[in-house]
């Protein structure tokens, strides 16, 4: 799975760069993104000094050292291996404001060619935990954190307990992630299928934040034998939207 969304992806780079001369792109972190980007960093077709990095969610309050930091593991997984001359991270331990003001102005100036996004345990969509937000425009919000999303990274093995995970983060917005002309939505692993259900099948609605890709006409869903357990087999045999791999 991973290596056919990084496929996916090498092509929009690549498609972009042709069309524009340079690629702006949305990178997501966490377990389920780890294969994909090991993949799609091993490509030596993107010419990578083209390519702009946007982060998609950080927590509030670490530090980009601390090992759950996004930031570090986009620096560690995505960056430090092509070579990205640009990226605008969140830092979740600075000025919230300035920072949202800054990276917000940022990602305003050129369109998106393509966003890198996972499906949280309880349907949310970045951190954007239902009810999710699906009217601001806003690029970048500060956001409370659920219990179910904070269960998950005790879960993940990035926090030892749920006192540890702190309760806010920083998090770009659902119409933000709608902006970008394609989405890769890649969602591994059988603790994400009913999530992964509820997306494709539940009303499109903020108490399912996922469920908002359905209107996105280039959102591609990456699954796995165990994410897609819980779909609908009809659903899958069908002509889906988004569409499914």
């Amino acid at each position: 799975m991973g290596a056919a969304a990084a496929a996916d992806a090498e092509r929009i780079l690549i498609d972009a760069i042709t069309a524009r001369g340079h690629a702006r792109v949305i990178g997501a972190t966490g377990n389920s993104q780890l294969a994909f980007l090991r993949h799609l960093t091993a490509s030596r077709r993107v010419d990578w000094s083209r390519v702009e990095l946007f982060h998609l969610d950080e927590y509030v309050g670490i530090t980009a050292d601390h090992r759950a930091s996004f930031r570090r593991i986009l620096r560690e997984h995505f960056v430090a291996p092509t070579g990205i001359p640009v990226f605008h991270g969140l830092d979740g331990d600075g000025d919230l404001e300035a920072v949202r003001r800054t990276v917000g102005d940022a990602i305003r100036r050129a369109p998106i060619d393509v966003a890198f996004v996972g499906i949280g345990e309880n349907t949310h969509l970045a951190f954007n935990d239902p009810p999710a937000d699906f009217e601001t425009t806003e690029p970048y919000l500060v956001v409370a954190l659920d219990e179910a999303c904070r269960r998950q990274q005790v879960g993940e093995g990035w926090f030892p307990t749920m006192a540890d995970v702190p309760t806010h983060a920083l998090s770009m917005s659902v119409r933000q992630i709608l902006e970008a002309r394609e989405i890769l939505a890649i969602v591994p692993d059988e603790r994400k299928a009913a999530a992964v259900a509820a997306t494709l099948s539940s009303p499109i609605t903020p108490d399912v934040p996922a469920s908002i890709l359905r209107t996105h006409a280039r959102t591609t869903l990456y699954l796995d034998a165990a994410s897609a357990s819980r779909v609908d087999p009809q659903l899958l045999r069908s002509t889906p939207s988004p569409p499914l791999v």
